[in-house]
């Protein structure tokens, strides 16, 4: 019986049909009479911790809409295993993901934690990746009874883009169970595929019947206290303009006049000991919102098997020098999208920055257009311009093609680039497939860049002249009960030629890699080889092994990276490693404790260590309810000459407060309080800067 249910629920479409109301149900986290009139459905299925099973609970989701908004209810029933709420840790939650363009590729998700918390994004790259940058308005509210919890969820029409008549949008249904720690969807979800676009099932007779102007007007007024070495502090208020316009249900028009982009909370320090700079993250709103747009196609987060050409990198528009943000006077931003085509344009103006009398950096503009097109169900083909220019003699230009072919859980990439910059030109190419054959997984990875191609002032591509091929291979296999949820092992084989040499390096390893059924797993690589770089031939071999484990009040990361290469910081070559530890600990649920950590080990050529450079950041969270939170950390990082531990000493401290408040959807308050101070000629902390803000955005919503 269990099997006839289980090839009935994965060969079976779904579908959830959308009933008219003329009566708007109350989103307070209660199911009332309003709801009988929905159509229902509540055949999930497990597929953690054990894949193809039926929910220990049972689920019930319940679908309505008016003129202006969608409505989901979810009804969990907690028979025998109650309910988690708690702010900081492990708790219960329910999932929404729509497909209102019938793409099979990308999809809006909205998420409700027991705790009432929120989260938004898009599901991209056929569910392969999440993206946490779309931050909509819609409403949410969760109650908790004896014998289950309820949510509802009203998703307005005009916060989302969706394509005009489409009367049949995909949909996706989750339900995690944290004291089981239990995943159940409603569609077919599997350990190798998990939550594909294109599998999703059908929410079928949707018709919006939206009005209004679909405007978003959200000034932000905010007053700062800067203090910097040797100077006197100064206020200084201000205010900035931004506002979001669905010019259609496809089409978005972005823009920001005078935008805020201090960052309070700075990048984490990095001991970069590597001949590439380190890739920083983007924090700030008008570039979060739609990034995924602007970006090559890849394989998601934490496949470090490939680097797609990051021709537009926005950490480049306004970026820092020695601190200070280069102003940015405004940017723009239009996108569009239907079924087929994906389509953005971005341009932005940062002003000139000068120290006394030099001029540090002139005025610039910065531009990127990005299209891609669907073809073959789900897969699709694109093209991406990004420039930066001050005037004529000084430019940097790139034009880059992509190609993704996806089958099942299987997918291939195909990217070419050219560049121009200031009159160099070059070019870039790469290729690379990951998937499946039965249970052989396999990654073949192939790059050359040739040596002038250059997007140093608006990408992130900075190793020009390095060609590269990796090929691994070994067999994945699932079992179905047991402590061992998956494993992954298989032999892996790395062929380099580093930018500025004429030899190859060629590298051996192996890989294992295990997840097991209670939530703790990790990842053990072993390397060595002939390598070749800085004109020098050595023998390479490093060992990286990363440990992760979840638990009921906790989250840990941990492991180590060591080996025999050179060192770019130091310039020789020598052993050097680093050793990380990273997590977080419920003390009670509105408070948890967190950590990041990471020790650099350096040793000289006789092996003789000579330096350990330990960063270490705690921070404390509170969360006052579950749209008002304050955070509390202090970023250590010391220096311990060689091995003496009674000569560590402290280079730099960075001390930092935020208080966040979403009062309103898309509508915020923050006060934030920073104190940074660094080692001097004497060994004393002294103050590099003082940064307190209070800021302010509110939404206008038409």
């Amino acid at each position: 019986m269990n099997l006839l249910l289980i090839f009935f629920v994965f060969n079976t479409v779904k579908s959830l049909e959308v009933r008219y109301t003329e009566t708007s149900p109350e989103i307070d986290g209660v199911i009332e009479d309003v709801w009988k009139n929905a159509d229902s459905t509540s055949n999930f299925i497990q597929v953690e911790p054990y894949e193809g099973e039926r929910p220990s609970e049972r689920t019930v989701v319940y679908a309505l809409q008016d003129d202006e908004n969608l409505y989901i209810a979810f009804r969990c029933y907690a028979d025998s295993i109650k309910p988690i709420a708690c702010y900081t840790g492990n708790e219960d939650h329910i999932k929404i993901a729509i497909d209102p363009f019938g793409s099979k590729t990308t999809a809006y998700y909205f998420i409700v934690h027991g705790s009432n918390i929120k989260n938004e994004g898009w599901l991209v790259d056929d569910g392969r990746r999440e993206d946490e940058s779309w931050d909509g308005v819609w409403y949410r509210n969760i109650k908790f009874f004896d014998d289950r919890y309820e949510v509802e969820v009203k998703i307005p029409f005009k916060s989302i883009r969706y394509k005009k008549g489409l009367e049949e949008w995909g949909i996706q249904l989750k339900r995690y169970i944290g004291g089981n720690r239990e995943s159940n969807y409603w569609t077919e979800v599997t350990i190798l595929a998990m939550d594909m676009v294109s599998k999703f099932g059908k929410l079928s007779g949707i018709k919006p019947h939206a009005k209004g102007y679909y405007f978003e007007l959200y000034p932000e007024g905010f007053i700062r206290y800067d203090r910097y070495r040797g100077e006197e502090g100064e206020f200084k208020p201000s205010l900035s303009l931004n506002f979001k316009w669905d010019l259609t249900s496809q089409s978005t028009l972005n823009a920001t006049v005078n935008p805020d982009y201090a960052q309070i909370e700075a990048d984490p320090f990095e001991l970069n000991l590597d001949q590439y700079p380190i890739y920083l993250e983007e924090k700030r709103p008008f570039f979060l919102e739609g990034k995924d747009i602007f970006r090559m196609s890849d394989f998601g987060e934490g496949k470090g098997f490939y680097s797609p050409f990051n021709l537009f990198y926005s950490r480049k528009i306004g970026k820092s020098i020695d601190g200070n943000p280069i102003p940015i006077i405004g940017g723009l931003k239009i996108t569009h999208k239907t079924e087929k085509w994906n389509t953005g344009a971005l341009g932005a103006y940062t002003d000139d920055y000068a120290e006394g009398d030099s001029l540090i950096e002139p005025d610039r503009g910065f531009a990127a257009l990005r299209t891609k097109y669907k073809i073959l169900d789900n897969s699709d083909i694109g093209m991406l311009f990004s420039g930066s220019m001050t005037n004529g003699d000084n430019y940097n230009y790139a034009i880059g093609f992509d190609g993704v072919y996806r089958k099942g859980i299987s997918q291939l990439i195909v990217q070419g680039a050219l560049s121009d910059n200031d009159g160099k030109r070059g070019w870039a190419a790469s290729s690379c497939y990951f998937g499946w054959i039965k249970n052989l997984m396999s990654i073949i990875s192939a790059e050359v860049v040739d040596d002038s191609f250059d997007v140093s002032e608006m990408g992130y591509v900075p190793w020009s002249g390095r060609k590269r091929l990796l090929i691994v291979s070994g067999p994945f296999k699932i079992y179905k009960k047991g402590f061992t949820r998956n494993i992954y092992w298989g032999p892996e084989f790395i062929a380099t030629k580093e930018p500025g040499s004429d030899e190859w390096s060629f590298l051996g390893g192996i890989m294992i890699n295990p997840n097991f059924r209670n939530n703790w797993g990790f990842n053990l690589e072993l390397n060595a080889g002939k390598y070749h770089e800085v004109d020098t031939n050595y023998l390479y071999r490093s060992i990286n092994l990363s440990v992760w484990g979840n638990g009921p009040n906790y989250h840990i990361n941990f492991g180590f990276w060591y080996g025999y290469s050179y060192n770019y910081y130091r310039e020789y070559l020598a052993y050097h490693g680093s050793n990380w530890l990273s997590g977080s600990y419920t003390i009670i649920p509105q408070l948890s404790l967190s950590m990041d950590s990471n020790f650099w080990v350096e040793w000289d050529p006789d092996n003789t260590i000579v330096s350990i450079t330990p960063g270490v950041t705690p921070r404390l969270n509170f969360f006052i309810n579950a749209d008002m939170k304050m955070s509390l950390f202090n970023e250590f990082v010391m220096e311990i000459p060689g091995t003496r531990i009674g000569d560590t000493e402290l280079l730099t401290n960075r001390l930092g407060f935020l208080f966040s408040w979403n009062f309103r959807p898309k509508s915020w308050l923050y006060i934030a309080l920073n104190d940074y101070r660094v080692q001097d000629d004497e060994s004393n902390l002294q103050l590099e800067n003082q940064i307190g803000a209070i800021k302010a955005k509110y939404l206008f919503y038409f």
